[in-house]
């Protein structure tokens, strides 16, 4: 990988300055500050074991020990060894120079890093042989999760380790269970068997579009003459702006305006891309990834050459195992053999299982090594983001549609809504229907027709009772409410959103009151713990609403709380569930 760009907060000291140098040429002898750095953390605290440190000299290779690269390495360390021992730990902490705790809180922080310390005498527990791990986010419940997770540990051996897991991004294809880094769809206790009996333990990805298909198609040639000058940055912005393109993570932000404000920063100027999808419900940006990788990133490039971007990260949710390793081999392809020269340097980060990375500041800091804790605001990451510098956020398939609505026209784009509302939406959606899936369709239309026109309807024995437009920080609406546009701004009169158009459908055999006692369990467990109202209040929030009686006044101002207090849409977002439970389905509560 390529040095990282010097952070201006790590150049306000000698020591940090020369830090900064140790990390852009790590072949060097460090230098003194880092070495005086390494002696005091000799001098106190564990010392460093050094069968450890031999072993973490093998797997992590110097270029990579870099603040920055710090959850990269804790990966290298936990495939290899199964678990995050804490003498590996402590070496790789004297590695980098950083304190043990620096290091063990950000182990700690990820669900995917299995964090072991030593017994009374000394011992280190070895690691589980193979871990199962089972969805059991609302999709999955819908479809049996609960079941699997009783079986499976009566069923599998012993040393198998079996875990619930949150949404896993491929609830199209519920339930769903992880063998190691391969998924089961559709699982049933006799496939997961037959996978972990059969040796599967990874994922491939095939059929995508690669690089030279890519290009012998017309790829890049977009980007060539956006470089070459033949399209002028002011047109590609207008094109952007009247074809209606917004940020379709959630948020719902305009593309071309948030274009314009990072452009208008000083340089040097950064671009992330959040391939991070955890929302439960959610799986478009996966679908899209496993096809055609290269439209996204022709369309980061270009937003690049617009922005005046000299640097591009992607963060990509770790549970997409067989989209990484497809993904590197792409870039890699790229790289070996680019369209043309001057190309921003592109770099993937693998995420390590936790929900709050999918907002902008705290996948910032996650790329920085950190912990994925939000930050305050102002000031905003488009003036101050990665590494200290003016960074544009995206999400994946905003990218995605970059070319098709330069080359085709804004026209094309912005004549596809129903009701008033420009352009497409991806929806993902699952639960009780026919057909789930990824569903290309209008901007504006109702969940009625979604599932009647693109779903094939409801399956036999099923009537629509109940969805969630928005995944599990949506809200939940009724069937009398399913003649709603489905777009941005439309729902939140009706206490919901659409956010990344993750649709969850129920039926008449299901309760709203299981769905948000679902979705609530997730933000308790994922809530990242930095606010006090979150982290509080969604363990309170989940406790209250697990009892047969609600306490309506009690939840409301807890819930208001939340809203007004919490630091990040985590929080402010949690009660959504339980609030449109008091509000449409008050019915399924005890009297």
């Amino acid at each position: 990988m390529m040095p990282p760009p010097t952070d201006p907060r790590a150049a306000e000291t000698a020591e940090s300055a020369e830090a900064a140098e140790a990390a852009a040429n790590p072949a060097a002898a460090p230098p003194a500050a880092i070495q005086r750095r390494q002696r005091r953390a000799a001098a106190k605290g564990r010392s460093v074991n050094a069968a450890a440190l031999a072993e973490v000299r093998a797997l992590v290779p110097p270029q990579w020990l870099r603040r920055d690269l710090l959850i990269e390495a804790l990966h290298r360390i936990q495939d290899a060894q199964g678990q995050l021992a804490a003498p590996h730990l402590v070496a790789l902490a004297s590695l980098l120079a950083l304190s043990v705790v620096e290091v063990f809180e950000v182990a700690s922080f990820y669900h995917h890093f299995d964090v072991v310390r030593e017994d009374a005498a000394g011992r280190i527990a070895a690691a589980a042989p193979l871990t199962v791990r089972v969805c059991d986010s609302l999709s999955c419940e819908l479809a049996g999760a609960q079941e699997l997770l009783a079986r499976l540990p009566t069923l599998l051996a012993r040393e198998v380790r079996v875990l619930p897991a949150p949404c896993v991004g491929r609830c199209e294809a519920a339930p769903v269970v992880l063998v190691h880094q391969h998924p089961v769809l559709e699982a049933t206790p006799e496939r997961v068997l037959a996978a972990v009996q059969g040796g599967a333990r990874t994922e491939v990805v095939r059929g995508h579009v690669g690089y030279a298909a890519y290009r012998a198609a017309g790829g890049y040639a977009l980007l060539a003459d956006c470089m070459a000058g033949r399209r002028r940055v002011d047109d590609v912005l207008d094109a952007i702006e009247q074809a209606g393109l917004r940020g379709l993570g959630g948020a719902g932000f305009a593309t071309a305006r948030k274009w314009r404000a990072v452009r208008a920063q000083p340089s040097p100027r950064y671009l992330t891309v959040n391939l991070d999808e955890g929302e439960p419900g959610t799986f478009k940006d996966r679908h899209y990834l496993e096809r055609d990788p290269h439209r996204f990133i022709e369309g980061a490039l270009i937003a690049a050459w617009a922005v005046g971007i000299e640097a591009i990260w992607i963060y990509l949710r770790d549970e997409y195992h067989g989209c990484r390793a497809m993904l590197e081999a792409e870039l890699a392809a790229l790289a070996a053999d680019p369209p043309l020269a001057g190309l921003p340097r592109i770099e993937l980060r693998r995420g390590a299982g936790a929900y709050i990375c999918g907002e902008e500041s705290a996948l910032i800091e996650s790329i920085e090594g950190k912990r994925g804790w939000p930050r305050l605001r102002p000031p905003f990451v488009a003036e101050t983001g990665l590494f200290g510098r003016p960074t544009l956020a995206h999400n994946f398939e905003t990218l995605h549609w970059v070319r098709a609505i330069v080359e085709r026209g804004l026209e094309w784009f912005a004549a596809q809504g129903r009701r008033g509302r420009k352009g497409l939406r991806s929806f993902s959606v699952s639960g009780r229907v026919r057909e789930p899936g990824v569903k290309l369709a209008p901007a504006g239309i109702t969940l009625r027709e979604l599932v009647d026109e693109y779903c094939g309807g409801m399956p036999a024995g099923h009537e629509l009772y109940a969805y969630l437009p928005g995944g599990a920080s949506g809200g939940i609406l009724p069937a009398r409410l399913a003649d709603l546009p489905l777009d941005f701004d439309t729902l939140q009169p009706y206490g919901c959103f659409i956010g990344s158009a993750a649709v969850i459908v129920l039926s008449q055999h299901d309760r709203a009151l299981d769905a948000a006692r679902n979705v609530t369990r997730f933000f308790a467990a994922e809530s990242c713990g930095q606010c006090t109202p979150c982290r509080l209040g969604t363990a309170k929030a989940s406790a209250m609403i697990a009892d047969a009686r609600w306490d309506p006044a009690l939840l409301g101002e807890l819930s208001q709380v939340m809203r007004d207090a919490s630091i990040c849409g985590l929080g402010q977002s949690a009660p959504n569930a339980m609030d449109c439970v008091l509000r449409y389905f008050a019915h399924e509560l005890a009297p």
